[in-house]
């Protein structure tokens, strides 16, 4: 994103909706702050690479879950 990252993303949703129903996808390796932050921040969490079954499952999860 050229504006901001994904962390800034996350804050501006969650300012507008502090109920929002988040799902991030990372590229990052598993396990480095970037990724415990983010996932902290959102409801759902997908590791890059993902398959589209996994993707749904984890939407499904998020979705099912409130």
């Amino acid at each position: 994103m050229p504006e901001m990252d994904g962390r800034q993303c996350v804050a501006e949703i969650r300012r507008i909706d502090p109920n929002v129903k988040v799902v991030i996808a990372s590229g990052y390796s598993d396990g480095q702050p970037t990724n415990r932050d983010m996932a902290s921040a959102a409801k759902g969490f997908v590791q890059k690479p993902y398959n589209v079954k996994q993707l749904l499952n984890t939407v499904r999860e998020v979705l099912d879950n409130d």
